[in-house]
């Protein structure tokens, strides 16, 4: 959990300006495109869980 919150600032503060442009991108989405990039991100999430543990 701590490393994530690490690599989730890591964006903000290094390209605040960016991470912005980026957010208010991710704001005009529709519901199912953001729920297909959550769904890729767990499945990520499992398959480098995997392969660490």
């Amino acid at each position: 959990m701590g490393l994530m919150l690490v690599l989730e600032g890591l964006f903000p503060f290094l390209s605040p300006g960016g991470w912005r442009a980026t957010f208010q991108k991710l704001l005009q989405l529709r519901d199912g495109q953001l729920r297909f990039f959550g769904l890729v991100a767990i499945v990520l999430g499992l398959a480098t869980l995997y392969f660490v543990l």
